[in-house]
């Protein structure tokens, strides 16, 4: 009788179990297998023990496993995540290195980058433009094609603009009269937009050479790996002093103004530049530049002594020049004799080698 009994409380509690164990199982339809796996361990574990822990087990067991499962599941997301995402990076680097459409950008000198055989104009926007009288030509930038030095040499070839005797612009930005004669006499407040220049006496038009001793410079500086600012590359550019000047202040690194002195004298008296008056190294821009603009003659005139040019007295000549008032890079205007000098090729090649060394003085090189 007791047999029975028992057995028939063992059936009851297995009926139990399935019914509970099927409740949950609709319950949880997206776990369909893991409820069946459930059912068959409660139902086995409780055939073996009747004290109903092994249901508790079970249902932790299951949980921990899904748990697991969604622990390692997330963990291999992140880390696929991770590697996708170092991919294209990968990737993206690689592809902006090898993109043959993004030209790299040389290193900021402080001038902007222009390419080669540009033509540069007049930029109304830069500082001076505005005191310019004749400014509808442009200058021609050279860059060297090797060893570059990333720095650009501004070449004024002296005269060459048709009907700039004519014009007239301020001797001084702020308006102030001519310290020292030249071309124009002391004290007046406006000079020649470009003089004509002097005749060699040999009939050759000064520029005629200054051009012919431009284009010599430009190719020797081109070779040493200066890029060249040619303010006048041909017979004639219509820039006055004023705008040759503020196209060299934004665009080169110097500016050196190529001439030959008109003093009337029968001999040759040698090479020198010019340098700023006493009288006006108070004056804006010239009070902020005149120590550049004399560093920068005294070694181009070096470089010429180097190179057994004649050179005359000290080597400078005080002269208030519209150039070097309003230039705010170092500029001098460079005389390479006079009327008298010998302005043959093999001269012109002495001399321009003598330049360039001056410049490479300067610069460091």
């Amino acid at each position: 009788m007791n047999r029975l009994t028992n057995a028939a409380k063992y059936a009851a509690i297995i009926m139990s179990l399935i019914v509970t164990v099927t409740m949950v199982s609709g319950c949880k339809k997206n776990n369909t297998d893991v409820s069946s796996e459930l059912n068959k361990s409660d139902i086995e574990e409780t055939s073996q023990d009747m004290t109903g822990s092994g249901i508790e087990d079970s249902d932790v067991g299951s949980q921990s496993a899904e748990e697991t499962a969604e622990t390692e599941s997330t963990e291999q997301t992140e880390s696929d995540f991770e590697e996708n995402t170092e991919q294209i990076e990968t990737d993206a680097g690689q592809e902006e290195t090898q993109n043959p459409y993004i030209r790299q950008k040389e290193p900021y000198t402080g001038v902007p980058i222009y390419e080669n055989l540009e033509h540069i104009y007049m930029n109304t926007t830069w500082e001076y433009a505005d005191h310019s009288a004749i400014s509808d030509g442009y200058a021609v930038l050279y860059k060297a094609s090797g060893q570059r030095k990333n720095i650009v040499v501004g070449v004024n070839a002296g005269h060459g603009t048709a009907g700039g005797s004519a014009v007239r612009t301020l001797c001084h930005p702020d308006g102030s009269l001519k310290s020292t004669g030249g071309s124009t006499a002391a004290g007046a407040a406006t000079a020649t937009a470009v003089s004509g220049g002097m005749t060699f006496y040999d009939g050759t038009p000064e520029s005629e050479v200054t051009l012919k001793m431009a284009e010599i410079l430009r190719d020797k500086l081109l070779l040493e790996g200066y890029d060249v600012l040619m303010i006048r590359d041909s017979s004639d550019v219509q820039l006055d002093n004023v705008a040759r000047t503020v196209i060299c202040n934004n665009v080169a690194d110097c500016h050196i103004s190529l001439h030959w002195d008109g003093d009337g004298l029968s001999y040759d008296k040698g090479c020198f530049y010019i340098a700023v008056p006493d009288a006006i190294k108070n004056m804006s821009p010239v009070a902020d530049h005149w120590q550049q603009h004399d560093s920068l003659g005294a070694s181009l005139v070096d470089g010429l002594r180097g190179q057994g040019a004649k050179i005359h007295g000290s080597g400078s000549m005080a002269i208030d020049l519209t150039q070097t008032s309003y230039s705010t890079v170092p500029s001098v205007d460079m005389e390479l004799g006079n009327a008298s000098s010998d302005h043959s090729d093999e001269t012109l090649e002495m001399l321009a080698n003598g330049l360039v060394n001056g410049v490479s003085t300067f610069f460091g090189y």
